[in-house]
């Protein structure tokens, strides 16, 4: 179990690059609502080759890891067990800590999506699109399998990445067709596009957004808005985005790492805001 709110405990986000990362923000906002005075939470450079030195030098008040990229998977063979939400994507962002030294591997990408799109009025649709073919497409379309009802339209570059997103599609239940990246614009049609690509990929496609655009989910939060998300909304779109994502799963990482509930949502998303503001 985690420690008492009286224990001074430990928590980071680790990855490779990681000055970037507004994970400490968000987590010291929470940790400040829920009144957990004696716990840090910080960030440190790690890539897959010092992982495991990592692991090993983490003592017992660690109550917690965030992991990003290069991470989420190169940290599977050193924890004890992982969820199913994690192993049906092989990608784990959260690991919690306990004081015997247990290790137990979680993705709270996917449930964030979910809940970023259910706070958007989004519980259901017939069919939606995904614009590229990474890691995050995968937590995409696990969360497709618990939202859309029907076909999911992939957009990518290369045969390659159409495979692995069938292949993905067929591992958690989702119908997915693939199409070339040079048809995207075909994908803003769709009562949902989840942008998955890095910064600037899109940006060629804002001159295509329809007249009347559902609802856009991009996943990136700096610099924001993208080109896309800025045309998006002032079509008229709804537009979820990289920070409601980045929220909505850093609350589920405080509450597995702190045992504490409720979390202090609103002001986690109000210190997001504001260290974006600031860069």
């Amino acid at each position: 179990m985690p420690a008492r709110a009286t224990d001074a405990r430990r928590a980071a986000v680790l990855g490779s690059p990681i000055a970037h990362s507004l994970s400490p923000v968000l987590h010291r906002a929470a940790y400040e609502g829920l009144g957990l005075a004696d716990w840090s939470y910080d960030r440190f450079e790690i890539d897959e080759e010092g992982l495991p030195a990592f692991f090993d030098g983490l003592g017992p008040d660690w109550a917690g890891l965030s992991l990003t990229m290069p991470l989420k998977r190169a940290v599977i063979p050193l924890l004890d067990e992982i969820s199913d939400t994690a192993a049906s994507v092989e990608a784990v962002n959260t690991v919690v800590l306990t004081e015997d030294g247990r290790r137990t591997g979680d993705n709270t990408d996917i449930p964030g999506m979910v809940a970023a799109l259910r706070e958007h009025g989004i519980e259901r649709v017939e069919s939606a699109a995904i614009l590229g073919a990474g890691a995050t497409a995968s937590s995409a379309l696990a969360a497709l399998a618990r939202v859309c009802t029907g076909e999911v339209v992939a957009y990518v570059r290369s045969e390659a990445r159409a495979a692995e997103m069938r292949q993905w599609g067929e591992r958690l239940g989702v119908e997915v067709r693939t199409a070339h990246w040079s048809d995207a614009e075909h994908a803003l049609r769709a009562p949902l596009v989840i942008a998955t690509t890095p910064t600037g990929t899109t940006d060629a496609l804002a001159t295509a957004v329809p007249e009347r655009p559902a609802t856009l989910f991009d996943v990136l939060y700096d610099p924001w808005p993208t080109a896309l998300a800025a045309r998006w909304s002032m079509a008229g779109g709804a537009v979820v985005s990289g920070l409601d994502l980045l929220v909505h799963q850093a609350v589920l990482q405080v509450e597995q790492m702190t045992g504490r509930a409720p979390v202090p949502l609103d002001a986690m998303r109000r210190a997001g805001e504001k260290a974006l503001a600031e860069r």
